[in-house]
């Protein structure tokens, strides 16, 4: 059972705008948090505090969870097609951000919108997407992630020059979008493999309980995906928000602080479309992880000998960007979906999401203080969170490619 023709890929593509928003909410926070930080006077501890919270962290961890129970209880479709509404209402604080706590506000309700989303999104993309071609389009949400940024930071370069006014039209095309996605979702059909799985479960009892997500073989898949990607996130998280930050406050030219970003972005969408959607239905999926996470600590570690210069910058984007093309994160969408059963599917992601996104926030919280006073230890702790990334993924990384979402449950309970 597949989803196939130009109806599959329209789902796909509505349901991963969830990763545009929520990307380009991430990064659009990143623009502003310098301007903020000049014009409220924030600390680098509150600096910290609003990545925490932010669509970046633990409110997204947050909704993230709630949604991925509520999706697999009351289906995909009501999940990511009104959380847009309260996700559109969040931005409206951040649009008319008067005080640091608007912006936190603001961030909390962003964060928990787009949390809710992922999990109903990802499991969508899954579910109706050809079994020969499920690493595709979930290729096709994480080229909607990485455009996000590539045309929040593009415009953000033609708008920084009006201050925080110029800035604010950043949050305001988030807002737009996110209302018309919710009109453009409603005629989306709900997941046929969710409502067959309800379908069973009537009258007797649920065929998986969510509780059963802590006993194997499902409790191994969650620390599994939660460590791979959740190292690596904790470097995602510092790239994603922190960068442009860090190139104003280490005094690089002022372009850099959008253009150099956007360039990691854009390189980012190329590797994503050549490698791995082309790939990651037809060869070792091992063996592209373990390229990618080469290559990331290579990367990283870059910064940490030669110090955040505008050449090693510049070399260090490029290499990071094709290398998170086929990397943990993309990875970490397909495999959430085929480690785990129709009926928890979505409660697995959320929960697993979760882990990653809180653990990143309390991370958050000591970055900027660590990159003002010793940015070669924060750059050396990234690069062994980027080994330890590698090391989970190549010792545990599943083979599933072209099989069915039927064949992988099949499998795990050893029918």
């Amino acid at each position: 059972m597949s989803g196939t023709g130009e109806g599959s890929w329209r789902d796909t593509i509505l349901a991963g705008l969830a990763n545009y928003i929520d990307a380009g909410s991430i990064v659009a926070g990143s623009v502003a948090l310098a301007l903020w930080r000049e014009s409220f006077g924030l600390s680098d501890r509150f600096v910290g505090l609003i990545g925490a919270f932010s669509a970046n962290a633990i409110s997204a961890g947050v909704g993230a969870l709630i949604g991925g129970v509520l999706c697999d209880r009351f289906g995909r479709k009501k999940i990511y097609q009104y959380d847009m509404l309260f996700y559109a209402f969040g931005m409206l604080w951040l649009v008319f951000a008067s005080t640091p706590w608007m912006i936190v506000l603001g961030f909390v309700m962003v964060g928990l919108a787009v949390g809710a989303d992922i999990p109903a999104s990802w499991s969508l993309i899954a579910e109706q997407a050809p079994d020969t071609k499920r690493g595709a389009h979930s290729g096709v949400a994480q080229m909607l992630w990485y455009l996000g940024p590539v045309i929040v930071l593009g415009a953000a370069y033609f708008l920084k020059p009006f201050g925080m006014s110029g800035i604010r039209w950043l949050f305001v095309h988030l807002l737009v979008l996110a209302v018309a996605l919710t009109f453009l979702r409603s005629r989306m059909h709900e997941s046929r493999r969710w409502e067959e799985s309800r379908a069973a479960s009537r009258g007797s009892r649920p065929l998986l309980v969510w509780r059963e997500l802590f006993r194997a073989p499902y409790i191994g898949s969650i620390l599994f995906l939660a460590g791979m990607y959740g190292f690596w996130n904790l470097w995602a998280g510092y790239n994603g928000f922190f960068t442009p930050y860090l190139i104003e406050r280490n005094h690089l030219p002022a372009w850099a602080a959008t253009v150099v970003p956007a360039g990691y972005f854009l390189i980012g969408m190329i590797s994503i479309l050549g490698l791995f959607m082309t790939l990651s239905d037809k060869v070792d999926q091992r063996l592209l992880f373990g390229t990618s996470a080469v290559l990331h600590v290579v990367g990283m570690a870059l910064l940490a000998i030669f110090g955040f210069r505008l050449e090693v910058v510049i070399l260090h984007i490029v290499i990071m960007g094709v290398a998170g093309g086929f990397g943990a994160q993309s990875f970490f969408q397909l495999w959430s979906a085929e480690l785990f059963p129709t009926a928890v599917r979505s409660t697995a992601q959320g929960l697993t999401f979760a882990i990653v996104r809180i653990g990143l926030g309390l991370w958050s919280l000591a970055v900027p203080s660590l990159a003002a006073n010793d940015f070669t230890l924060l750059a050396w702790i990234l690069t062994g969170f980027l080994v330890a990334s590698g090391v989970i993924g190549l010792a545990w990384a599943p083979r599933n490619q072209g099989k069915s979402l039927e064949q992988l449950e099949a499998e795990r309970a050893g029918r």
